[in-house]
């Protein structure tokens, strides 16, 4: 068994350790700082279990803006030390991590002041590329009014008098979390998802492990452990039983075809309380984000009508021809899970640093923080189980190692620049175009020689599953055998990213990814109709959320919708 694939082999391996053993590390929780605390943990040499009660990123680590970046907004809040960690790791991300996930982004940010702002503007930017070291992107540079509009067509003459150009960086937020998972996993991790923590065992007032429910069998099971690690987001507050509050706050984004908004390079622009972000995204634009507070149930997040209105208000200020409902492709909404300052404080103030609370024996929780810098965020997580671990032992324990993270690239990173200087003869001997060949590196790295393979023994996955955006059929076939996934929706939304790059949400393609899925899942036609018409459903509660005017209409009509499919299931 190859243990970095994330197989039904590898997860049933993964479910029997747990029933079994007892681990130094237990980690709860599948996102990006989970997995993250999980490699961490395991490439110290520790025992490490991860569970997630749905899917690998199904959380806010899917619906972020997918951006690895140092946060410029955080630059003028003065909050120097996260800016500056940020840019640091971006930078490794960047050049030895994982190159192939993630790539320089071009930005302008408009001006529109014409004595003051370039002058704040472009100092702050070159304080921006000194914090990020080594030059991992190219600098800043000034463009005059007409230079814009060369670049940035789409803007209207008098929305600017002057742009900055700056870089950051740009990843597919869910991809990435897979492979951190795997390379977790290639270090001896057993991981599972659709395995729900239902409770924490407890013995003299330490936590020694969790009851878990196992979705696919249905047993129920207890993983001991010395020290369990909880990274769950949104849900911290409910599960926790800590000092640690956390306040979500919301997110939204809309996608919109890329020939729609004609540009050669991103846009950042402030509004009243943020910044509008408008990023390249393949075939597409990004738009976003919102930043409200929720205060509903965190497994629904949902974005309003109102929502959606506002990000093309915003956007539209800035364009020659607005963009309408119409335009709109994908939504998507997404909970941070903010550490609470004080009561009332906006959202949009509340700082981006994380926290981790060890008030509890036996068990470490972290909230807040940001994508860019998980990495940091699961070292201070397993930092915290290891003093903990020591401290339990009574000194008999052997010294816990330092974090090795900022020198294990993730799967997919090694080899990666040779086979993109390799990528016609690569297209030449697979038969596939060097534009898609490009893509798979893009995505894959060096384990497109896995994709290849599938090819190579079946040539029809060579072609796009229709519907789907132009993924492969490939694509759907390793996301089972490498990637974890075990629903359809883990397909659609989360390793391809079809739900939010198709304008029907995906319901062209399900029907065959879902044939694709049963060849290599072992369901049979009942189980395939099943999984298309519970996806059906799912993309039916997004869009029944979408159109209501507030976050509470959106809320109620999302998990209303949810709630009955759960009725007629008999759950």
């Amino acid at each position: 068994m190859n243990s970095a694939a994330l197989s039904p082999e590898h997860r049933a391996w993964s479910a029997g350790r747990m029933a079994t053993e007892t681990f130094d590390v237990l980690v709860v929780g599948g996102g990006i700082t989970g997995t993250g605390a999980a490699l961490d943990a395991a490439t110290r040499g520790l025992s490490v279990a991860l569970v997630e009660a749905a899917d690998y990123a199904a959380g806010a680590s899917s619906k972020s803006s997918k951006l690895i970046h140092g946060g410029l907004r955080y630059l003028e809040m003065l909050d120097f030390g996260l800016v500056r960690e940020a840019l640091t790791e971006r930078g490794l991300l960047l050049t030895k991590l994982a190159p192939h996930l993630v790539k320089p982004v071009s930005f302008l940010w408009p001006l529109t002041h014409r004595v003051w702002e370039r002058p704040y503007v472009g100092a702050g930017l070159l304080l921006y590329d000194t914090m990020g070291g080594r030059r991992a992107v190219p600098r800043a540079r000034h463009l005059s009014r007409t230079k814009a509009l060369r670049l940035a067509p789409a803007l209207r003459p008098d929305a600017l008098v002057g742009a900055v150009q700056f870089y950051d960086a740009q990843e597919d937020d869910a991809r990435m979390v897979v492979c951190v998972a795997r390379t977790a996993a290639a270090h001896g991790a057993a991981l599972a998802t659709s395995m729900p923590m239902v409770g924490m065992v407890t013995s003299d007032g330490r936590v020694t492990g969790i009851r878990a429910r196992d979705l696919l069998t249905g047993a129920d099971l207890e993983i001991k452990a010395r020290h369990v690690v909880q990274a769950t987001g949104a849900w911290t507050s409910a599960a926790a039983g800590q000092d640690l509050r956390v306040r979500p706050s919301k997110g939204v984004h809309i996608v919109v075809p890329r020939d729609r908004i004609a540009m050669a390079a991103g846009l950042l622009t402030r509004t009243e309380k943020s910044v509008l972000f408008v990023i390249p995204w393949g075939d597409h634009w990004l738009i976003g984000d919102t930043d409200t507070e929720w205060p509903h149930d965190p497994a629904s997040p949902a974005a309003s009508h109102g929502d959606i209105e506002y990000l093309l208000a915003k956007v539209n200020r800035m364009l020659i021809e607005p963009l309408t409902p119409a335009d709109i492709e994908g939504v998507f909404a997404g909970l941070r899970p903010l550490v609470a300052a004080q009561e009332g404080a906006d959202t949009t103030r509340l700082s981006r640093e994380h926290t981790v609370d060890s008030s509890v024996p036996g068990l470490s929780v972290i909230a807040g923080g940001k994508y860019t810098t998980y990495r940091v965020m699961a070292r201070d997580l397993i930092d915290a189980a290891a003093a903990d671990l020591q401290a339990a032992s009574g000194g008999q324990r052997a010294a816990i190692g330092a974090s090795r993270t900022q020198d294990v690239p993730l799967t997919g990173a090694a080899g990666y620049a040779g086979l993109l200087a390799a990528r016609q003869q690569i297209a030449a001997a697979s038969g596939l175009p060097v534009s898609v060949v490009e893509r798979l590196l893009g995505r894959y790295g060096s384990d497109i020689d896995g994709l290849l393979g599938l090819i190579a023994a079946r040539p029809a996955l060579a072609q796009p599953v229709p519907g789907s955006g132009g993924y492969l059929g490939a694509e759907i076939v390793y996301a089972c055998s490498h990637e974890g996934a075990l629903r359809l929706d883990d397909v659609l939304a989360r390793r391809t990213r079809t739900t939010i790059e198709t304008r029907d949400r995906g319901l062209a393609a399900a029907p065959h990814a879902a044939a694709l899925m049963a060849a290599q899942c072992g369901w049979d036609e009942d189980r395939a109709d099943a999984e298309v018409a519970r996806y059906r459903e799912l993309i039916g509660a997004e869009l029944a959320g979408e159109a209501q005017p507030d976050d509470l209409g959106a809320y109620q009509a999302k998990a209303g919708t949810l709630q009955l499919r759960e009725v007629r299931d008999g759950r």
